[in-house]
């Protein structure tokens, strides 16, 4: 699914204005249709329903809701922004309230102030449930919303795509949860608009899943080579090892140190170990999980990065030791997948105020250096080295755990050993990952969730996408 800057969508708005044909009104009148359709699911008329509308198309959203409302004989009273001139025209909040926010849409350019900001404030306070139609009031869709009021809905009715700002970390108060409503808009102009950001879902990912032949065997599927493991880490590389495995590898041998041999193949008889330095038998090789810092470890990561001749993905300490030896970035294959966390990214690439800065830094570092990287967290940022964002759509809190990480690196490895592409590996198993993730935890709980149970619902995410 495309994400469009502001720009791109009022471009959408009048492509579809243009070409369908439909006057501007009726065009009004479907999105906010939609808004009456998703509330019509969830209220009765026992709930009495606020709409605060502003001047602009928003407001207008809400006028026409609240007449859909009316209609059906859901109570409902509607607040113009104009005719608030101080906190004492407030609307007082009784019992089954619903707020909806129809204040300021995605055109707001400056930070809300006056009487709408203590309306904002006020609104933020209630007990009501709290909805905002296309973007909360007072957020920034495409940039750094400043310091001050903004809405902070239980639910965002987003139309047609999500906004840009709905998948940066700061901004999850004034999100909620994020529904995107289909106002179809023309499909013409949404096959053919440009952008370099996407999000990913079901419909993008069910094509790249390869089909497996009837004749195949394991050497159809790839030999994979993980490097991982160190004094006290065997756990890494057994989580590692077990998640590629499951993502469906054909082979997979394991260099880690002779410690931790019987572990692993006491608890994963599949892997193999690779008792020499020979690359030559792979198609894939992941690196980092447990691997520690030392010198032994620093000298097999620069061995990797220019002697490995197939498809590499780093992780965990392998970017520890590549952030200390960053003259290394540039010696890195083309289409290296590298898949730091916030602080691994930081490490490596420095320091930035914000999310919307990390994102344009993320996509200037995949760039320069021609790699991928992934860069981890709710929403899964993954930069192409052609300036493209792919930001990932599943997972879940309960995924913030340890070793997590590690079966997310098993993953890429194993879709790279069975030669997917870069890309397609990089995408692929970031979705997979968080699908498994979210299955797992709709049997234990997010507070439960281990990084093993992750892997033991990989083979349940493939089946639910076919």
């Amino acid at each position: 699914m495309k994400i469009l800057s502001i720009e791109k969508v009022r471009q959408a708005d009048q492509y579809t204005i243009e070409h369908e044909p439909i006057s501007p009104e009726d065009l009004m009148e479907r999105a906010a249709g939609q808004v009456f359709e998703w509330l019509m699911k969830r209220i009765t008329k026992e709930n009495n329903v606020k709409i605060f509308c502003g001047n602009g198309n928003n407001g207008g959203d809400g006028l026409v809701v609240a007449r859909r409302l009316s209609k059906v004989g859901i109570p409902n009273q509607v607040f113009m922004l104009p005719d608030l001139h101080s906190a004492l025209d407030f609307p007082t909040f009784g019992e089954n309230e619903i707020i909806v926010d129809a204040l300021f849409g995605s055109g707001l350019n400056r930070p809300v102030e006056g009487v709408a900001r203590e309306l904002i404030n006020y609104l933020n306070q209630q007990k009501a449930i709290r909805i905002s139609i296309d973007i909360a009031s007072g957020l920034f869709a495409d940039s750094p919303s400043p310091v001050g009021a903004i809405f902070k809905p239980d639910y965002t009715l987003t139309f047609q795509m999500p906004k840009l700002a709905f998948l940066m970390p700061e901004n999850d108060p004034y999100v909620g949860q994020l529904e995107i409503l289909d106002i179809r808009l023309h499909p013409k102009y949404l096959l053919e608009v440009e952008t370099n950001n996407f999000l990913v879902d079901k419909e993008m990912i069910k094509p790249i899943i390869h089909k497996r032949p009837k004749y195949s065997h394991k050497g159809t599927y790839g030999h994979g080579l993980l490097v991982a493991g160190s004094e006290g880490k065997t756990g890494a590389a057994i989580l590692g090892a077990k998640s590629c495995l499951r993502t469906g590898v054909g082979l997979l041998s394991v260099m880690l140190p002779q410690s931790a041999w019987t572990p692993l193949q006491a608890s994963l008889p599949e892997a193999m170990i690779q008792v020499d330095d020979k690359l030559e038998a792979f198609t894939a090789i992941g690196v980092g999980p447990g691997l520690g810092t030392s010198d032994d470890a620093q000298r097999t990561v620069k061995r990797l990065i220019q002697e490995a001749q197939v498809p590499l993905v780093m992780d965990a300490d392998a970017l520890n030791i590549l952030a200390e030896n960053k003259t290394w970035l540039s010696f890195l294959s083309a289409r290296t997948i590298l898949t730091p966390h916030p602080k691994e990214f930081e490490r490596l690439f420095g320091k930035t105020s914000n999310s919307f800065e990390r994102l344009e830094l993320l996509r200037e570092m995949a760039s320069k250096y021609g790699i991928i990287i992934v860069l981890k967290g709710a929403h899964t940022a993954t930069a192409m080295p052609n300036g493209a964002v792919f930001f990932n759509s599943t997972g879940n809190p309960g995924m913030a755990t340890a070793g997590s990480g590690d079966v997310l690196t098993g993953m890429i490895l194993s879709l790279l050993a069975q030669r997917y592409t870069p890309e397609e590996a990089a995408v692929l198993g970031v979705y997979l990952h968080g699908l498994a993730g979210d299955l797992a935890a709709s049997e234990t709980g997010q507070e439960a969730l281990i990084a093993s149970d992750i892997t033991a619902h990989i083979g349940k995410a493939y089946t639910s996408l076919k």
